[in-house]
C-alpha cells in the first residue's frame, strides 16, 4: 500500500480551512441563536450599513458576501422578509437592482456586532491555544491567539 505525503504548504491549508470551518460554524449558531439570524444575512446587513447611502446593487452584494445570484436573491428575500431590507430599482437603469438596508437591519446588525465580535475572538483563541501552529499563524495576522 502507498502512502501519501502531503506538502507543508497543503497541510498549512488544511488547519487553515479547519480552522475556517469550525470559526464559520460557531458564528453562525452564536448569531442565530441570539439574534435570529444566519451569518450571510449579518454580513450582507454589513456591507450594506457601510455602504453610501445604505444601498449595493444586488450583484455588489453577491460578490461581497460571496455568493451567486439566485443565493443572493434568496438572502435578499429574507432580509426583505423580517424589514431588515428592501429592493429598489435603480433611477439611472431600470433593470438595475438595489438593496437597502433599513433602520431595523442597521439596529439588528449593530446588536449583532458584539456578539460576532466576542464569538470570533472566542474561537480564534482557543483555536490558538489548540494548535500552536495556528497560534503562530493568528498572532502574524493580528488576531487573538
Amino acid at each position: 500500500m502507498a502512502t501519501t505525503t502531503v506538502s507543508d504548504a497543503a497541510a498549512a491549508w488544511q488547519r487553515v480551512v479547519l480552522l475556517h470551518t469550525r470559526v464559520e460554524s460557531r458564528l453562525a449558531a452564536a448569531l442565530q441563536r441570539r439574534h435570529g439570524i444566519g451569518l450571510s444575512e449579518f454580513r450582507a446587513l454589513g456591507h450594506l450599513a457601510a455602504a453610501p447611502a445604505g444601498e449595493l446593487r444586488m450583484q455588489e452584494l453577491a460578490d461581497k458576501v460571496g455568493l451567486n445570484q439566485s443565493s443572493v436573491t434568496r438572502l435578499v428575500a429574507r432580509l426583505n422578509a423580517a424589514d431588515f431590507a428592501y429592493r429598489d430599482l435603480c433611477p439611472d437603469d431600470r433593470r438595475g437592482v438595489y438593496t437597502v438596508i433599513t433602520e431595523t437591519g442597521r439596529a439588528r446588525h449593530a446588536e449583532a456586532c458584539r456578539t460576532y465580535e466576542e464569538t470570533l475572538e472566542a474561537a480564534l483563541r482557543e483555536a490558538g491555544q489548540e494548535d500552536p501552529r495556528l497560534a503562530a499563524a493568528l498572532t502574524a495576522l493580528g488576531a487573538p491567539a
